[in-house]
């Protein structure tokens, strides 16, 4: 199953040029950008790993690259994705943010069915990848 979480989730994988256009757009709006790792993609999981600090008042696509590459190389088998946040408003809004790296096997997600109050269904689902500890899900 494939993850389609943010933007161009629906789209085959970014090569690397198509990912240093990405990010020269966002150089280019003065967005500051940071590199997020996983091994827990569920949808509610909004807390992934930092690498690194972010990335502010960077003009450098290659810079953004550099890092990139050094998270790639130490966490080559899990999801990696990219945010870059706007903050012409005086709060710090993620105006893109897309996947750049998953892992070679995506397990997927389980739906869990549970009865509530008056017969009610509650539905909710969980990463099949969680059935193992952190760090040795993929």
């Amino acid at each position: 199953m494939r993850l389609t979480q943010g933007t161009f989730s629906f789209l085959p994988d970014l090569t690397d040029e198509q990912i240093k256009k990405q990010i020269a757009y966002a150089v280019s709006q003065n967005w500051a950008i940071n590199i997020e790792f996983t091994d827990d993609p569920h949808p509610r999981n909004n807390y992934w790993e930092l690498w690194g600090l972010p990335l502010f008042d960077i003009n450098d696509v290659e810079s953004v690259m550099y890092e990139l590459e050094s998270c790639r190389k130490q966490h080559s088998g899990l999801y990696i994705k990219i945010n870059a946040f706007d903050n012409t408003r005086g709060v710090e809004s993620c105006v893109l943010s897309f996947i750049i790296n998953r892992p070679s096997y995506e397990p997927g997600f389980e739906l869990i069915r549970s009865e509530d109050i008056g017969r009610n269904q509650k539905y909710s689902f969980r990463s099949y990848a969680t059935a193992k500890p952190e760090g040795s899900r993929y």
